[in-house]
């Protein structure tokens, strides 16, 4: 079920599901399975030469990772998505079709810790290559990419700061210039906010954040919008004949799935980066409550986020669901429903009551993760965003004196209660 008639939370339920035609069951069954029997050698070699649709081995295609996928797709209005086994999968896979040796991609500096490492350090061995900037600064942003520019990339709600990015303007920019936007929607969710929608190309999630919503499993998506030219010159693999498969060009012959059918066909097949069926089933779960939960994480975290400005102990803090946010009057354009549950404060204590404060929390967990229906805490300066210099954690969003929040669906007073007696302790006497 993907019709576009259909409302979101009606999706969120049936898209890519349905009683299995073997048994009747109602929910997707979890198929742990290696491979699957073919009909016959022509079938095998139809199925081999993409010529059908179908499974083969579950490195490439399984029917609870398709279920899944179908239903990514329909919450992001694209026409299709591949899911992997991490959100940083998900971002080697979105740009694998699309780079090659001496090319580069314009990446936001308010990016998570992890992202803006894997750009600036690991993707050289690729022989690509990455350049930062304010993804607000249009001038910068169109000034910074040149011929060998591939993608333009950002995030949504930025982790960890809530920074919302102007996600039309940053479109046509891309566009302008024959280059996609890659736009990592992990903070919002598809339940808050629609990239495509607003002009990007393809949509990247880590579905172990709010999507499963439980923290049990990790995952990743790459969505399609469908939209984008691959054969504007700039994209061989796309639009050039490929020889694993005798010449087959995937945008000429798969037309708006082209890069959907290539990330399955040579991007799983040969980085191997495979979602487990099992986790794909608890994903699916965790998407069938997904608006329901988001509605109450944005609840709680604007009553948290407005307790804490107020406190004098706390010199400022970033929600972008705050009027004094820069990213407040963007909010209602891209995400009308709230501006999800992450965000920063900073203590006037700097860096010493940060850790003190880490330390004396007693409902919030201190884990490296985000999304989850329990609230969590962290020093971003000291964990995720560690390997980054001072100046490249204060672009990012997560200065020395910075504490990341991630408000879950507990009792909103509770958490007050948490942070006001862990600030207290913070703030004591040294």
């Amino acid at each position: 079920m993907t019709a576009p008639t259909h409302g979101f939370d009606t999706l969120q339920i049936h898209a890519g599901a349905r009683p299995d035609p073997a048994t009747g069951a109602r929910q997707t069954p979890i198929y742990q399975t290696t491979a699957y029997v073919f009909r016959d050698a022509d079938h095998a070699a139809a199925l081999f030469n993409l010529q059908e649709v179908g499974y083969i081995y579950s490195r490439l295609t399984n029917p609870t990772v398709a279920a899944l996928q179908e239903r990514m797709a329909a919450l992001e209005g694209g026409v299709g998505a591949v899911c992997c086994s991490s959100g940083h999968a998900a971002q080697i896979m979105a740009l694998f079709p699309l780079m090659g040796p001496g090319k580069n991609i314009v990446a936001s500096n308010r990016l998570y810790g992890g992202t803006v490492t894997q750009f600036s350090q690991t993707i050289r061995r690729f022989g690509w290559s990455a350049k930062f900037v304010d993804i607000d600064d249009t001038e910068a942003l169109a000034a910074a990419i040149d011929e060998d520019t591939r993608a333009v990339f950002c995030e949504a709600v930025a982790n960890p700061g809530g920074h919302i990015a102007d996600l039309e303007t940053v479109a046509r920019l891309a566009d302008a210039q024959g280059v996609p936007l890659i736009v990592d929607n992990t903070t919002a969710t598809p339940y808050l906010c629609r990239p495509i929608e607003h002009g990007a190309t393809l949509v990247v999630h880590s579905m172990t954040k709010y999507l499963t919503g439980n923290g049990t499993v990790t995952g990743g998506a790459i969505i399609d919008s469908g939209k984008f030219d691959w054969s504007n010159g700039k994209f061989p693999s796309l639009s050039e004949p490929e020889p694993a498969y005798h010449g087959l060009k995937f945008h000429e012959t798969f037309g708006p799935l082209a890069f959907t059918f290539h990330s399955i066909a040579i991007g799983l097949r040969d980085l191997g980066m495979t979602l487990n069926p099992q986790a794909a089933h608890y994903t699916m779960m965790g998407i069938e409550t997904l608006s329901l939960r988001m509605d109450r994480h944005v609840e709680n975290a604007v009553k948290v986020a407005q307790w804490l400005e107020k406190d004098p102990r706390v010199a400022y803090v970033t929600y972008a669901g705050l009027p004094s946010s820069p990213s407040y009057a963007r909010m209602a354009k891209y995400c009308p429903k709230g501006a999800s549950s992450l965000f920063t404060f900073s203590l006037k204590g700097g860096y010493e009551d940060c850790v003190k404060l880490i330390d004396s929390v007693e409902i919030f967990s201190h884990v490296a993760n985000l999304g989850d229906t329990r609230s969590l805490i962290i020093h971003s300066a000291s964990t995720t965003h560690r390997q980054l210099t001072e100046e490249q954690q204060i672009a990012a969003g997560a200065a020395p004196d910075v504490v990341r929040l991630s408000i879950g669906t507990e009792d909103a007073d509770d958490l007050i209660a948490d942070l006001d007696q862990a600030l207290t302790r913070a703030s004591g006497p040294r």
